[in-house]
């Protein structure tokens, strides 16, 4: 008992250690698509609702090097990025996608170090993508090299301030 009491506290803790940062940031990304609910800041509303028509993704136009970015505001140590993809079609605009940490916003943030490439997420799924404490203030989302859609239904990001 005394155990269970314990490890639970502990998961407690730390879990207010590392809290979605991306709920305070501002989002934006390259072009949006033309339905008024394709907007950025969708991605980073809490709502983990996988399905485009339900208003809770963000949508960019078809483009080469589509991007998202959230801008946390100051810079933090990065932990984790969960991303929860499209579940009602689309799945595949996902693929190939780099997540860049960093402060620069130089060419959109590509020059910042990659935590991750995805190469797949199921239809509405949800991964976490490890960042080992990469530092920064943006997270980059970009689909490089192609022409295509972006969409992203939820974006989280986890860390804690720098000291």
């Amino acid at each position: 008992m005394k155990l269970s009491v314990f490890l639970l506290l502990l998961l407690l803790s730390s879990a207010s250690t590392y809290k979605n940062l991306a709920l305070r940031g501002k989002a934006t990304q390259s072009m949006r698509y033309e339905h008024a609910l394709s907007a950025a800041s969708n991605a980073i509303d809490g709502n983990h609702d996988s399905l485009y028509p339900h208003g809770s993704c963000s949508h960019s136009a078809q483009q080469n090097n589509p991007w998202w970015r959230v801008d946390l505001l100051e810079s933090y140590i990065i932990t984790s990025i969960i991303i929860t993809n499209r579940g009602d079609c689309c799945e595949h605009f996902i693929n190939g996608l780099r997540i860049h940490i960093g402060n620069s916003l130089v060419r959109n943030g590509l020059q910042n170090p990659a935590c991750a490439v995805i190469t797949r997420i199921s239809p509405g799924a949800v991964a976490e993508f490890s960042c080992n404490g990469m530092d920064g203030r943006y997270v980059n989302i970009v689909i490089p090299d192609r022409e295509e859609f972006l969409t992203l239904c939820e974006v989280e990001v986890y860390g804690s301030r720098l000291d």
